[in-house]
């Protein structure tokens, strides 16, 4: 309860009190170490509704300006997405509204970066954050359901890991850049999203000691589909990948019967997917 009550308590329900002297409506006596009160007339509803109040209000801490601002900006990207970009899903929609973007974009690109934009960010490294529209694309395309095992190459932020784990999939994630792989680590366990596990290593050759795997997303450009994740994928599964060099198309692939039946989408532009010691340099 806050300081406020307490103080009007004491001064107006202590026993022989100049309340109960003028109206003698509200008597006190102690009751196992508290205060119990007997009020009389309506003057238990002012103190039911304040206690309802309290008891409402509980000890919640305040949200700051920050966190408001955040808030505040997520709700716009949300708004964005369903009404610019007819983003319908609400499954989506929600698991947009929940994670914090901005907490996945390292500290030193934040402040330029205006994380809830409507375009990618920088986070080091020659590496960006997907612009929003992309990340809840791809996702719903992914199609995820609750316990599924769920292979992401490239890592960068963790937060595209984040959408994948709040939707309840069991995500493996692989990042060649050891400095975000450590980022991605230390920003999913703090936001909640710890039993994601990230790989420091090469996004070719996939994480075979792990597969099948149900869907693999690719949030970087190769040239051609790597074969390793083919192999990885299970039977009935389906990836999602950005092809190509310059020109590149979002891809959908799915396997049926061992084979590959593959879906070109809408065109994008990613950062191209790096191999062994090709890694960017700080």
């Amino acid at each position: 309860m806050s300081v406020l009550y307490n103080l009007w308590l004491s001064n107006c329900f202590q026993a022989r009190s100049r309340l109960d002297e003028k109206h003698n409506k509200v008597k006190t006596e102690n009751w196992t170490g508290s205060i119990f009160l007997k009020p009389r007339g309506k003057s238990w509803i002012i103190v039911a509704m304040w206690l309802v109040a309290e008891a409402a209000a509980g000890d919640a801490p305040m949200k700051n300006d920050d966190e408001i601002k955040w808030e505040t900006a997520r709700s716009e990207m949300v708004r964005v997405l369903r009404t610019t970009y007819g983003i319908s899903d609400e499954k989506i929609l929600r698991v947009m509204a929940t994670v914090r973007r901005h907490r996945f974009i390292p500290e030193s690109h934040r402040a330029e970066s205006d994380p809830y934009g409507d375009h990618p960010c920088s986070i080091g490294f020659g590496q960006t954050i997907s612009q929003p529209f992309i990340v809840a694309y791809m996702t719903m395309l992914l199609d995820v359901h609750q316990g599924e095992k769920v292979l992401e190459i490239g890592t960068g932020s963790g937060y595209q890991a984040a959408v994948l784990a709040e939707l309840g999939a069991r995500v493996f994630s692989i990042e060649i850049i050891p400095e975000l792989a450590e980022h991605a680590r230390k920003v999913l366990k703090e936001e909640g999203y710890d039993r994601v596990r990230v790989l420091t290593g090469d996004g070719y050759k996939g994480w075979p000691e792990e597969a099948p795997f149900d869907a693999i997303i690719v949030t970087c450009a190769p040239e051609e589909v790597p074969a390793a994740l083919v192999n990885q994928l299970r039977e009935g599964g389906r990836m999602i990948l950005p092809l190509g060099r310059w020109s590149q198309r979002l891809v959908i692939l799915r396997k049926k019967d061992g084979r590959i039946v593959q879906t070109d989408d809408i065109s994008v532009r990613f950062v191209p997917m790096v191999q062994g010691d090709n890694r960017p340099r700080p």
